[in-house]
Parts: C-alpha cells; structure tokens; sequence
C-alpha cells in the first residue's frame, strides 16, 4: 500500500501528461548525453528540446544514456531499450575516430560521448534495434560504418552555407534553412511524400566519404550528403544532419521525423 497520502506522508502530485492519458506499454527510447560544464561542475546533459520533440511526436517514453564509458558499458543498456537516438551537440567528432591526426582540428570535443556512442551503435545494430541521428548523431554513423567527415562546410566557396556566419546569435543560427532533395523511394521520400524539403542547417562538418553499408538519403543542392539510411539485423539506421527537434511542434514535416522514430521502435511499417 503506497504511504502517500497518509497523515505526516508527502502528498504526490499527479502528472499533468499521464493523467489525462490511457496508460499503455510504450517503447523506451534511449538518448545519448553529453559531457557538459554546468558553472563549474560536470554534468551529463541532452537538451530538451530533443527529448520534447522526441517523446511527443514519436509517443515513447525516454532514459538518457550517461557518456561515462569509464563506468558502464553499452551492451549493459542496450537489451534494455527499444532504440536510440543520437543528438546533436557543440562538441566536433574528434578526427582520430575516422584515422585522420590533425594537430589543429576545431573543437570543442567530447570524447567519451565519442566512445560510448561507438559502443552504442554497436550493441544496438547487433541486436537488431533502431538507432536514429541528429547534426553529430548523424555524423557519428557514417564514422561508425567506416565514413569519414570534413570541416569546412561553413565558408567552402565551392559549397553552399551550411552554417550561418559565427557573428550571428544562437537563435539567428536556428534560421539559417536550405533545401534538400530526396532520393526517389528512400525511407524519407516514401516517409514525406514530397521531393525537397527546406531544412534548418547548423554544421560546420560533414559526410566526406559515405560509411559502407548506408544508403544516401538526401542531399543538398551543392551534392553533400544530409541524410542516411540502413538496415542492420532488422533495425533501421536513419540520420539527418540538419534539425528537425527545431521549433518541431511549429513544422508538421519534422513532426514527420519522429513519427517515423515512433514506428521504428514499434517495428511497424513505416510508410502507410
């Protein structure tokens, strides 16, 4: 008997979202964190952003996934979960995870996210589960099969802006959009139903060489990859790397990104 309630007990509060709905089974869908500064301690942390469009649009419920692969393992957590999403962040990919030594590669980097992210998608695609990415998550995949990444997709004059100008405020980066064109019967083509999409674009990499194994799912009009796809033991790898977690509940077409998370982690069809 729950001792909630009773005299000198605290009293629980319901939960606004639970109690309105009917309780079912849900997928749990882990989300990978990062190792953030939070004044001057260290702190694990996903910006909510992610877990709002995430959990809303895709109906799961979601753990976070410590980057602490000092501490735990990933094959601890991934029997436990229904998926993965990987998230976008400040931190770069450091080089060395796809055999390049560069001295002066810009930062920031966060490399034990970049350690339990590999083990991560490991596990996972061993077992068969969906693992889905976001801007680095995105990037973090195609290293994972093989791939590798370039660092001037902000101001190569032979590519268009894929991030606005570093004087621009946080929010004005957030504005920066370009096209994308989808690949004639790709997961994202069947998914949207349309040929291009404008996306919100804030990357300073990106696809160099494609992984082994990833189908190309989308592109931008100066041809570099902006969306991947597989399938793995039965899971679906898909990834973008612009932000469809931006303003979500304001564009029906990044709604339509998490739905398709939804139905991955429910091993449903994912066109209808």
């Amino acid at each position: 008997m729950s001792l909630y309630g009773l005299p000198g007990m605290p009293v629980r509060r319901r939960c606004s979202y639970l109690s309105v709905m009917t309780f079912k089974d849900r997928p749990v869908l882990g989300v990978i964190a990062c190792n953030r500064t939070v004044e001057t301690q260290s702190a694990q942390a996903v910006m909510t952003r992610y877990l709002v469009s995430a959990l809303k649009y895709s109906d799961a419920a979601a753990l976070l996934v410590p980057a602490l692969p000092e501490l735990m393992h990933a094959k601890e957590v991934a029997p436990r979960l229904d998926g993965i999403l990987l998230t976008g962040t400040p931190s770069n990919l450091d080089p060395k995870r796809y055999g390049q030594i560069i001295d002066d590669a810009p930062g920031p980097f966060d490399p034990s996210r970049d350690e339990m992210t590999a083990h991560l998608i490991d596990a996972m695609l061993e077992l068969g589960k969906p693992v889905f990415g976001i801007c680095r998550g995105f990037q973090e995949l195609n290293v994972a099969f093989g791939g590798t990444l370039r660092r001037d997709m902000a101001e190569n004059p032979d590519l268009i802006p894929h991030h606005a100008p570093s004087q621009k405020t946080f929010a004005e980066y957030f504005e920066h959009i370009h096209p994308v064109e989808l690949v004639e019967g790709g997961v994202l083509e069947r998914a949207y139903k349309t040929e291009s999409l404008d996306v919100v674009s804030v990357h300073y990499q990106g696809v160099d060489k494609l992984g082994a194994g990833l189908t190309v799912e989308a592109t931008a009009p100066d041809g570099v990859i902006e969306a991947i796809s597989a399938n793995i033991n039965g899971g679906l790898v898909l990834a973008v790397q612009w932000h469809p977690e931006w303003r979500a509940s304001e564009n029906p077409q990044s709604q339509t990104f998490f739905k398709l998370l939804g139905r991955a982690l429910r091993r449903e069809p994912l066109a209808t």
